[in-house]
């Protein structure tokens, strides 16, 4: 029996077990939290965590909730926290890394599954990153054939994983790599030789990551056939519009990285084309998308609708801005919001020249950061800014493919699934009240939350921080000063 399609969201998930992997991550966080405030009679969330040397799983839950972004939930719901229970696995490992009991549990307990583990670092090794994105995802939908009350299985891609495409449509886009052949390989073949084949593997891919990852949705796709699956690609996640705080963020990945560079004044150039429209996406808006999608699937069985239904979770036809007008707004805002530990006031050539970006890092990134450690080690100190400018340019490279093409995501399945909310479901679950926001106030207090969140910084010093940004205004006036000059006395003052 299907559900009514008017089912107020939180009531489909009441008295539900949900089991998530890639709970501790970033968007697992957000996505813990929404359910627990938003969804209040949620039976439980079982997390897959995987125990480390010197933390169990409920040390690493427990440093999880005291991330702030609990901080709401904490003061509303508290009783609430206690329905996150962590289970002990690995999505490296086979089958999960699951112990029988904990297994079992899950296949008498489980009806909705969200599938978001995985390595997003694009230079991981082929094979570790099979093992995470594809193998995971194969051993998950094993597990979900298992479940006796399985109504929806959400798996978490990415927009980028057909961007080989210049318009990507919510729809699959079959490979002819056998995602099984593919994982057995891995479980054979040894690393150092794998890592000799890569490039011709994954072809024509930027990187392992978006290789795997789109290998994943075929998984995806041959499961469904038994399974309520889902495929959703958000498309790069950032920090919050509103909710449950503006600006929260816990990671210094993507975006983030080079807005931190850019506010700490170690970022002077950046290789992209400041035209193109940049597609990130709030992660907010992400989890919304998550919630109403899972609830779409749910409320129809398999045998009533066994379709694959594909989501395209960005801002097209939502909302635009250029790559270089928000790069130009977050270094307007740094002026007014200064980051405490900078090092040189903030400033950001865009190029989409390779030549001109290579020199320019050497003249402005490299130069500067070998005459600053000397200094350092003169008086003792650790040598550290060629160090980070070397993870500053890893950055850039590593973002360089997002940033530098122009990729159309149609996401007209998403928006149809927002438009034909009811009433009642489009009070907590809208999207329209979060894009509402214009982008240099969104960027503002995105800005606040890199300070706030993962910097640790105190917004009661924000006078303090002002003072040093206006030396570092001065200090760059009078390095300008003292190079014109030295270029003057160079050229003309010797003749």
């Amino acid at each position: 029996m299907s559900e009514d399609a008017n089912t107020f969201i939180p009531a489909f998930y009441s008295h539900r077990s949900v089991f998530i992997t890639g709970g501790t991550g970033f968007i697992g966080k957000a996505l813990c939290e929404k359910l627990l405030r938003s969804c209040p009679d949620i039976k439980e969330i079982f997390l897959l965590i995987r125990p480390q040397k010197n933390l169990t799983i409920n040390d690493k839950l427990k440093k999880m909730l005291n991330n702030k972004i609990f901080d709401t939930l904490r003061s509303e719901r508290p009783s609430n926290l206690d329905k996150l229970i962590p289970i002990s696995g690995d999505v490296t490992a086979k089958d999960l890394g699951l112990l029988p009991n904990d297994r079992q549990l899950l296949i008498e307990k489980v009806s909705i599954i969200f599938h978001i583990a995985a390595i997003v670092r694009f230079d991981e090794s082929l094979k570790n990153i099979i093992f995470s994105n594809l193998r995971a995802t194969r051993d998950v939908c094993i597990l979900a054939q298992s479940m006796k009350n399985i109504v929806a299985l959400h798996h978490v891609s990415s927009t980028y994983t057909q961007s080989d495409k210049p318009v990507v449509n919510e729809v699959l886009y079959p490979l002819k790599i056998d995602w099984r052949q593919t994982i057995r390989i891995a479980e054979s073949v040894d690393e150092e030789i794998l890592k000799i084949f890569t490039a011709k593997y994954i072809g024509t891919f930027a990187n392992t990551y978006i290789f795997t990852k789109r290998l994943a949705e075929q998984i995806i796709s041959d499961f469904s056939e038994s399974l309520p699956c889902i495929i959703f690609r958000p498309s790069i996640v950032i920090s919050t519009m509103g909710d449950p705080v503006p600006g929260w963020t816990d990671n210094f990945n993507g975006p983030n990285g080079l807005n931190v560079g850019t506010g700490i004044g170690i970022l002077r150039v950046l290789s992209l084309d400041s035209n193109i429209n940049c597609d990130f996406i709030p992660i907010d808006l992400v989890i919304r998308a998550m919630l109403i999608v899972s609830w779409k699937r749910g409320i129809q069985s398999i045998s009533e609708d066994n379709s694959l239904h594909i989501y395209n979770s960005s801002l097209c036809n939502i909302k635009s801005i250029s790559l270089g007008e928000m790069i130009r707004t977050g270094v307007r805002v740094f002026y007014d919001i200064p980051i405490e530990r900078m090092i040189w006031k903030p400033s950001v050539i865009m190029t989409k020249s390779r030549l001109l970006y290579y020199i320019l890092v050497i003249i402005l990134h490299i130069v500067p950061a070998l005459f600053i450690d000397r200094i350092l080690k003169l008086f003792g100190a650790n040598p550290m800014l060629l160090q980070l400018q070397r993870k500053v340019y890893v950055a850039n490279h590593a973002l360089s493919f997002f940033i530098s093409n122009f990729l159309q995501f149609n996401n007209t399945n998403l928006i149809s699934v927002f438009e034909n909310l009811s009433a009642d479901n489009k009070k907590e679950f809208d999207y329209k009240e979060l894009i509402k926001i214009n982008v240099e106030e969104y960027i503002r207090n995105s800005i606040i939350g890199f300070k706030v969140y993962l910097l640790n910084e105190d917004m009661n010093r924000l006078e303090q921080a002002r003072r040093n940004f206006k030396r570092m205004e001065w200090l760059d006036k009078i390095i300008k000063i003292l190079f014109v000059i030295m270029l003057w006395y160079i050229f003309y003052a010797r003749k």
